[in-house]
């Protein structure tokens, strides 16, 4: 592929996360002569926003502003909850992305929240409950945040503990507005698109039976499949990296 040609990679973080958590991969990606570019989501600590801008439309109107300044292909990339994000993005910019991936993510039909599908699982699954029963919520429900222990347990289980407590450090409070969200699209933009399922065998938020079931549901996804926890960008930095750059080739 000739280096002009080559996508940019756009990674999304997901809840209670920031971009900072895709520091250890980002420069795998830059080596192999992509641009990447890391956006902390409106509501963020990074990125404080208008109530308004909470959203999903402030999402894809900060993404939509940001991709304007790039030149060329893109490629979105969502860990988590940022699925959900950078599929409606992908609905949004059909015309210019060319694959969108998803790192222990939330890939879900048109209209259906991850929180009913998790509920759906819990009679066979209880462990679907992930990190749920652990939030610490606001006041006003409007938001939440992960006490670093259960970071740690939940997210963060398959680093050293010193490191995982460190990275627990930096999870933060998460609005209501950029977590709960819903993605709506068509067959004729994002449903055309070519995807990439990177399922993290060893995960206790999003958990494996349910990554499965957002496949099954969402199919013709290729599928990586790596024995890890969560966070598989943190974790197994080489093998997600080989994986976007195949995908992306």
């Amino acid at each position: 592929m000739p280096e002009q040609q080559k996508p940019t990679f756009v990674l999304i973080h997901g809840a209670w996360a920031g971009s900072w958590v895709w520091d250890a991969l980002k420069p795998e990606l830059e080596a192999a002569g992509h641009a990447v570019l890391t956006l902390d989501m409106p509501g963020n600590p990074q990125h404080p926003a208008v109530e308004e801008d909470i959203s999903m439309a402030g999402c894809m109107a900060h993404i939509a502003a940001a991709c304007a300044e790039i030149e060329g292909p893109l490629l979105l990339v969502g860990h988590s909850g940022g699925g959900v994000i950078a599929t409606q993005a992908a609905e949004m910019l059909a015309e210019r992305v060319v694959g969108v991936a998803y790192l222990a993510g939330m890939m879900l039909p048109s209209g259906l929240g991850f929180a009913e599908l998790s509920n759906a699982l819990l009679a066979t699954n209880p462990e679907a409950a992930g990190i749920w029963p652990h939030l610490v919520w606001a006041d006003d429900r409007q938001s939440s945040s992960v006490p670093p222990e259960a970071v740690c347990e939940v997210f963060l289980q398959d680093l050293p503990r010193d490191q995982a407590m460190a990275a627990a450090q930096r999870f933060c409070s998460q609005p209501e507005g950029t977590r709960a969200l819903v993605a709506n699209w068509t067959a004729e933009r994002f449903g055309r698109l070519p995807r990439l399922y990177v399922e993290a065998t060893e995960d206790r938020s999003v958990v494996l039976a349910a990554q499965r079931k957002m496949q099954a549901l969402v199919p013709g996804a290729q599928v990586v499949s790596l024995p890890c926890g969560h966070v598989p960008q943190v974790v197994q930095i080489a093998a997600v990296a080989e994986a976007l750059l195949a995908f992306a080739s």
